[in-house]
């Protein structure tokens, strides 16, 4: 096995991180809150409003009579 890099994997931009670099990094609850707040967060916003799944079995009659009493099924 070749312990060369492979130089389609080198990124001369965006070098691996070393020990020394990690031990100099800054949290992001560490930075000055206007730079936090150019920052855009990572995943998914946190709903207003949180709604529970609800999952129901009922007979195929009941269901029938359900979504003829309701316009918009």
């Amino acid at each position: 096995m070749s312990k060369r890099p492979d130089p389609e994997l080198i990124d001369e931009e965006n070098p691996p991180w070393t020990a020394e670099r990690v031990a100099g990094a800054i949290r992001f609850q560490d930075l000055p809150a206007d730079v936090q707040a150019t920052l855009k967060p990572r995943g998914r916003p946190e709903a207003a409003v949180v709604k529970q799944r609800l999952t129901i079995r009922v007979d195929a009659d009941v269901l029938a009579q359900w979504r003829a009493s309701r316009k918009d099924w």
